[in-house]
């Protein structure tokens, strides 16, 4: 997944870990974190700010590792590698597997096989669903401890809530970088604050290769999507669907679900709806 970064920001305090072969980070406005005890974090005492974030970091990092260790194709331990492998069937997976399943074979259906919860070889990987829920989880986690200003940005993959301004109105700014120059950015996108967009996921092969594969074509036509919604699952699984589906998926989505869509085409051409400015 593309980088997307914050811009325009006031001061923000940030905390960063890696999982799922990535750098999560975690930023809230300075001094938006009150001190005082976590809610549901078993540790008495009054702690200050800091200590709070501490460990509203230490949560969230916590639900990453868990979907991490259950879906992910990368670890042999792994119930999706198990999976893989054919020591267990589907039938025989957690509850959890086949309720991700279920959810992805929907996708599938709503995007007209765009987006598919198997690989070429017939391998089931989930990896396209998986980190958006993974970061929605994260974000409710969040605002049940008390923490309502924050963004949270897994490899690319934003969510954010209420303002870069604690208890303010403006939304958070996010940029695209351009996939052949990381250091340029394409456009950008006001997420949160009074706007009903509150998630932003880009796709494409600038990071990690091709590791997309297409509907029915032998290369994508677009190199990189990125895809703004109310929820970071639908802009996630739709970014990937558009880079699969190409310029057909592309008009799929902007007709069937309320999204702004930034796409780059191979050639360096860009594809913009109103809501991405330059």
């Amino acid at each position: 997944m593309q980088r997307t970064s914050e811009l325009g920001s006031p001061a923000l305090t940030a905390r960063t870990f890696g999982c799922m072969g990535t750098v999560i980070s975690l930023a809230v406005p300075a001094g938006a974190v009150p001190a005082g005890p976590v809610p549901g974090v078993p540790v008495p005492g009054t702690r200050g700010a800091a200590e709070v974030l501490d460990a509203a970091t230490a949560a969230v990092e916590r639900l990453f590792a868990a979907w991490d260790e259950t879906f992910s194709v990368y670890r042999p331990d792994s119930e999706a590698s198990r999976l893989a492998r054919g020591e267990v069937t589907l039938r025989q997976a957690s509850a959890e597997m086949r309720n991700r399943y279920a959810d992805a074979i929907s996708w599938r259906i709503l995007t007209g096989g765009a987006f598919s919860p198997e690989r070429p070889d017939g391998v089931l990987d989930l990896s396209g669903i998986i980190k958006g829920y993974a970061i929605q989880q994260a974000g409710d986690a969040l605002l049940a401890l008390g923490i309502d200003d924050w963004c949270l940005n897994a490899g690319g993959d934003v969510l954010v809530s209420g303002s870069p301004g604690p208890g303010g109105a403006a939304p958070w700014q996010a940029g695209i970088a351009d996939p052949q120059d990381r250091a340029v950015l394409l456009a950008g996108h006001a997420l949160g604050g009074p706007g009903a967009k509150r998630a932003l996921a880009t796709s494409g092969s600038a990071e990690r290769g091709d590791h997309i594969w297409t509907a029915g074509t032998e290369s994508a036509e677009f190199s990189q999507v990125s895809v703004a919604a109310a929820d970071i699952v639908t802009a996630d699984v739709l970014a990937t669907a558009i880079v699969a589906g190409g310029t057909a998926m592309l008009n799929r989505a902007t007709d069937g679900w309320d999204i702004d869509v930034l796409a780059v085409r191979r050639s360096g051409e860009l594809l913009a709806t109103p809501g991405f400015r330059a």
